[in-house]
C-alpha cells in the first residue's frame, strides 16, 4: 500500500518560480545551500553517470559574468537590449547555480537522457530551495545558448552546453498567480 506524504504533494501543487528579478538579500550561506544541493542531486541518472555538473556563483562571480555578458553582445554586435538582457541575471543577480549538462559517450544510455537529467536537477534545485523557504527562479537567456560565451563563462567543452542558471535569494513580493495548464487539454488517457 502506497505511504501519502500530504505535505509534500501541497507543496507541489502549490510551489512556484519567483521573479529573480525581485529577490532580496540575504542568500542561502554555504551551509544553507548545501543541503538544498545535496536534495537536488537525487535525480534520475540512468546508469549513475552523474551527466552534470554545479557551478555556484556568488556576487563576484556575478559581476565578472555581467561584464563578459556586455562583452561578447558588443562582440556579436548586439543592440542595448541584447546587452541589458546578457548583462541582467548578472547585474541583479545575488546567487546562482549554474547547472551544465555535461553527457557522456555511452553507447546504453542515450544524450537525450542524461540531458533530461541535467533538466531534472534544474527543477530539483528550484523545487529543495523554495522548500527551504528561499525564492528560486530557473532562468537561461541568449548567453547560456552561446557556446563561447559558456566556454569562457563557465569552461564548457564543445559537448557541454548550460541547462540552467537557478537564481537562489530572498523573495520579494509575492509572485502572482500564474493559469495553470488545464489536465483536459494535455492529458491523454490511453490510446483509444
Amino acid at each position: 500500500m502506497p505511504q501519502p506524504n500530504p505535505a509534500a504533494l501541497d507543496f507541489l501543487a502549490r510551489r512556484q518560480s519567483q521573479p529573480a528579478k525581485l529577490f532580496a538579500g540575504p542568500v542561502p550561506s554555504r551551509a544553507e545551500l548545501e543541503p538544498i544541493l545535496t536534495a537536488a542531486l537525487r535525480v534520475p541518472d540512468h546508469g549513475k553517470l552523474e551527466p552534470w555538473r554545479l557551478i555556484v556563483l556568488t556576487r563576484p562571480d556575478m559581476a565578472r559574468l555581467a561584464d563578459l555578458a556586455e562583452a561578447r553582445a558588443r562582440a556579436l554586435g548586439g543592440d542595448a537590449e541584447k546587452i541589458d538582457k546578457g548583462r541582467g541575471q548578472f547585474d541583479r543577480g545575488g546567487l546562482a547555480v549554474v547547472v551544465i549538462s555535461s553527457p557522456q559517450e555511452v553507447p546504453k544510455i542515450p544524450r537525450a537522457e542524461q540531458l533530461l537529467s541535467a533538466g531534472a536537477l534544474c527543477l530539483g534545485l528550484v523545487n529543495a530551495a523554495s522548500a527551504a523557504g528561499w525564492g528560486a527562479n530557473w532562468l537561461t537567456g541568449w548567453v547560456s545558448h552561446d557556446p563561447p560565451f559558456c566556454a569562457e563563462a563557465f569552461g564548457c567543452t564543445p559537448a557541454e552546453t548550460v541547462a540552467g542558471i537557478i537564481h537562489i535569494g530572498t523573495p520579494g513580493a509575492p509572485a502572482p498567480e500564474r493559469p495553470r495548464p488545464d489536465l483536459a487539454r494535455v492529458v491523454q488517457w490511453g490510446l483509444a
